[in-house]
């Protein structure tokens, strides 16, 4: 019955009204492959090339959530992980396609939202490079659910995003309160999380291995790196 809430997903479906759809954003915003978006350039995240180096990430199977042009999964799949990547926007996949193409890599890449995926303890490692700081707050509730199914005992859960503070280089100046999201309508392009609530959000599944900010890199170096984000490394926590 229409507007009647009777779920818990009816909830949901009725706080995402009053906002615009995130591939509406996306799909847009990878059109245009010559903008200079430092992400956009085919270079992995400096804390994933990190741990892996250290051994932390030492391959099996991955998932990455928000993929884009796929910079990070290309990366995993070098270092001989078996890569599942998912990105809303059809143009990111085609494109991420492409690069894997060139590089004559086996990589799955496909356009779905992370809230279709049912994943039950088959990956090693669930990536996020910046997809939590653009979801709803109450869209974090299954999306953490669902990467804690997804990962196996003791696999790792790695993640990207916005630090505050930093709104004259890039990221937000302000954390916004949760409930400040709906009053307004808005993110204002996207969360910015403080460490403590970070670790509220995950402390009941996971344990942090890592958490610091992200080490700005140049253009000429070939990781992808920028001091407006935290880099975090969690590990599943026994059940």
């Amino acid at each position: 019955m229409e507007k009647t809430i009777k779920s818990v997903q009816d909830l949901y479906d009725m706080l995402d009204a009053d906002f615009r759809s995130a591939k509406q954003f996306w799909e847009p915003f990878y059109e245009d492959r010559n903008r200079t978006i430092p992400f956009f350039l085919n270079k992995p995240d400096e804390n994933l090339v990190e741990h892996v180096n250290a051994g932390l990430l030492s391959g099996g199977k991955a998932l990455e959530l928000g993929c884009g042009p796929g910079r990070n999964a290309l990366y995993l799949t070098r270092q001989g992980y078996q890569v599942d990547a998912y990105d809303l926007s059809e143009t990111a996949i085609a494109w991420a396609k492409e690069r894997a193409a060139e590089e004559q890599l086996d990589v799955h890449f496909e356009c779905r939202s992370v809230f279709e995926l049912t994943p039950e303890q088959e990956y090693d490692l669930v990536y996020d490079s910046g997809c939590l700081h653009h979801l709803l707050p109450h869209q974090r509730i299954p999306y953490i659910e669902m990467i804690h199914n997804a990962l196996r005992p003791g696999g790792y859960f790695g993640m990207t995003c916005f630090a505050p503070g930093f709104g004259d280089i890039g990221g937000p100046e302000i954390v916004m309160n949760d409930w400040q999201v709906y009053q307004e309508k808005s993110m204002r392009g996207g969360l910015a999380f403080t460490e403590e609530k970070l670790r509220y959000m995950l402390e009941d599944g996971f344990e942090c291995v890592e958490f610091r900010a992200m080490k700005a890199m140049e253009q000429h170096e070939p990781c992808f790196g920028v001091p407006f984000l935290w880099a975090t490394l969690w590990r599943k926590k026994d059940s």
